[in-house]
């Protein structure tokens, strides 16, 4: 395995130049209910880096006053350039830092350990390579890792789950947790309430998502949480499959989580989003409304049971997943105490739940352009024109994509949002939530297309379980750009706005420093006012951007990091008509930047 020659030669490679193996304390249960507390603020533990998912650090040393004077302070070239059979790996994660070591992941799951701490060089501590199949892999993507006690948890697209030892870069177990055709992981894992939660990815490969808990001391499974019901189940009677859909229709639903969840840990509620129904644009394959796809979930991390969910678009037809961050807060609302759920969705509306039961407070339209549906009804956050005693929804007359009559229709915002899965972010001191979108609308086409004029293939007729079942295309409109909107979260309303050049595939950072990080397509990195959103700072290092960016600091100095690269199905072309970035070449790289 190269892990262990890698790792052995970098090993000895490090004591003959007297750096040495050190590292930083085990990474305990307690250290991750802490991960938010000052005595952790140079530290970027989880992949939020806190449960509650505000990707907000009290680092402050970078800040709107200073941040002009950012600077590369170093680079480290990754690997992973193997394409599998139908594109380049994408390069998506976040970065982990404790005690001035960073763990970060290639497309393929590969981890590398880098030693950060001189803070003007990064250098590769071990590599961890699984023997990943990049032959026959779809979409070769990994959002990062885990880190618990003295180990580091990969996900594989592969299906297996991966621990390795901290010290050494050795596997320490290694367990195939997916196992049926087509199913694999994608998302960061997560360390919560004691579990290892990992989430089966590969929903649009007509598989049935789920959610699993492992022991991560061991790999041996706790309890699985299926996202499509059976029939027999709560939730089962809205695959109404015998209604002209595919027979068992539930069975190749989707629902897929490929996003890392929250963690409510005082009321041990796991909350992650679920993805879109499958296939995603045909729903006469699948008539109901598809519970629990498009959906936040709540499950008992104890005992892997549903506590609550909230549909966002039920029987959806335009791949509005919601598998993106779901942010925990605690605020007054209507001048009552509330534990609050928000969500970017990606259908175009910005949301509040209740945190205990799911309830719907209220929601607004984020998106500039939004046709889907006329609104969202105020008492029971349904889109308006919702029937509950049909099989197939139709929010807004005419603008259904149908086998028979209306075969291609736009619709706004873009199928792929709105915020996509690309974490958003929330600034406690200015009750301020933030959210990086795409702003444009798409054409869907249900006839099957072949990848002219920018469409991807249909992918229209069911071709088996572990194949790619879209039941359609999509194609771009004109005028597709991107957006950073921030939100009171008290309120529920809009406090500023401002149209970026392309769309946003990498999220955002909140700090102490009131300061809000992004990457764009083109290879700019920028730094805004939090409350202006004003851009204070850039730089353009060339390469696409499809990661979060992260902060740490080392002996009290603050560092910006974010990986690029690019990769995937090439997004700024193929979807989004954006062909000034045809020539862009990719280079998967950690930047790391500093004052």
């Amino acid at each position: 395995m190269e892990n262990k020659v890698f790792g052995a030669l970098l090993a000895g490679a490090a004591l003959a130049f007297g750096l040495g193996m050190a590292q930083a304390a085990d990474v305990t249960d307690a250290r991750l209910l802490a991960a938010g507390s000052d005595g952790e603020a140079a530290n970027w533990l989880t992949h939020h880096r806190t449960y509650n998912a505000h990707r907000f650090s009290k680092l402050d040393e970078v800040n709107k006053h200073t941040a002009k004077g950012l600077k590369l302070a170093f680079a480290v070239p990754l690997g992973g350039w193997e394409p599998s059979e139908l594109t380049s790996p994408a390069m998506q994660a976040t970065p982990l830092a404790d005690g001035g070591f960073l763990y970060v992941t290639d497309g393929w799951g590969t981890v590398y350990k880098i030693d950060a701490r001189s803070g003007d060089r990064g250098r590769v501590v071990w590599k961890a390579d699984f023997d990943t199949d990049h032959e026959t892999m779809a979409i070769p993507v990994n959002r990062g890792v885990a880190l618990w006690n003295n180990l580091v948890f990969s996900n594989l697209v592969d299906g297996r789950v991966v621990a390795v030892d901290d010290a050494t870069g050795e596997i320490a177990w290694e367990k195939q947790v997916a196992t049926g055709a087509g199913e694999g992981f994608t998302g960061a894992p997560l360390v919560a309430g004691g579990k290892l939660i990992v989430g089966q990815s590969m929903g649009d490969w007509a598989t049935r998502g789920f959610i699993a808990a492992l022991d991560p001391a061991t790999g041996d499974e706790l309890w699985r949480f299926y996202t499509v019901p059976s029939p027999d189940e709560p939730g089962g009677d809205t695959w109404r499959c015998d209604e002209g859909g595919q027979p068992d229709c539930w069975k190749t639903g989707g629902a897929a989580v490929w996003a890392t969840g929250s963690y409510d840990p005082e009321n041990k509620l796991l909350i992650v989003g679920t993805g879109n129904p499958v296939p995603m644009f045909d729903p006469e394959a699948r008539p109901g409304d598809n519970l629990y796809s498009n959906s936040a979930v709540a499950v008992d991390v104890e005992a892997g049971k549903l506590v609550w969910h909230f549909q966002y678009t039920p029987g959806d037809y335009f791949d509005f997943d919601e598998t993106g961050a779901h942010l925990l807060i605690d605020r007054k609302v209507g001048g009552e105490d509330r534990k609050v759920v928000v969500h970017f969705g990606r259908n175009g509306f910005f949301y509040r739940l209740d945190r205990t039961n799911g309830s719907f407070i209220a929601a607004k339209q984020y998106i500039d352009k939004l046709t889907w549906t006329a609104g969202i009804d105020p008492k029971t956050g349904k889109p308006l024109g919702y029937d509950p005693s049909v099989g197939l929804q139709e929010y807004t007359a005419g603008l259904v994509p149908r086998r028979e009559g209306v075969d291609r229709v736009t619709s706004c915002p873009h199928a792929q949002g709105g915020v996509n899965f690309w974490p958003t972010a929330y600034n406690p001191d200015l009750n301020l939530a933030y959210g990086a979108s795409i702003e444009g609308c798409s054409e869907v086409v249900i006839p099957e297309v072949v990848g002219a004029g920018g469409l991807l293939e249909g992918g229209r007729e069911y071709a088996g379980e572990g194949e790619i079942w879209r039941g359609g295309g999509i194609g771009a409109t004109e005028g597709i750009v991107g957006s950073i909107s921030a939100f009171d979260v008290t309120t529920g309303e809009a406090t500023i706005k401002v149209k970026t050049e392309y769309p946003n595939y990498s999220g955002v950072l909140a700090t102490r420093g009131n300061l809000i990080f992004t990457g764009h397509m083109d290879g700019r990195f920028s730094a805004y006012d939090a409350t202006s959103l004003e851009e204070l700072w850039h730089i353009n290092v060339g390469v696409e951007f499809q990661a979060p960016p992260m902060t740490y600091a080392v002996d009290g100095k603050q560092y910006v990091a974010i990986v690029g690269g690019g990769g995937g199905l090439s997004p700024g072309v193929g979807s989004f008509g954006r062909t000034e970035l045809n020539t862009m070449q990719r280079a998967y790289m950690l930047w790391v930047f500093a004052l």
